[in-house]
């Protein structure tokens, strides 16, 4: 059965806010909130890739302490970049 656009973008959104650590809650979500829905469908996947990983994982490459893995290092750029913009008001 194909997963309708809506319920894709749904289904994003709740995976984004609901990470299990509260710091990628806070990275995630708000960017998901901006950025969802203006993605194409390669960057729709990519980001559905993306949140298959760790928090563990996640947290450092987004914070640049550790190097992402190639596929993921530009969408995890921007995430890195757009929190650290939100953050610095």
């Amino acid at each position: 059965m194909t997963e309708l656009p809506e319920a894709r973008l749904k289904r994003l959104s709740m995976r984004s806010w609901r990470r299990g650590t509260k710091e990628m809650d806070l990275i995630l979500g708000p960017w998901s909130d901006v950025h969802l829905a203006g993605l194409d469908e390669p960057r729709l996947a990519l980001y559905d890739v993306l949140l298959e990983e760790n928090d563990q994982d996640l947290l450092p490459w987004v914070l640049g302490q550790r190097e992402p893995p190639p596929a993921l290092a530009g969408l995890i750029a921007e995430i890195g970049s757009y929190a650290r913009t939100r953050l610095a008001r």
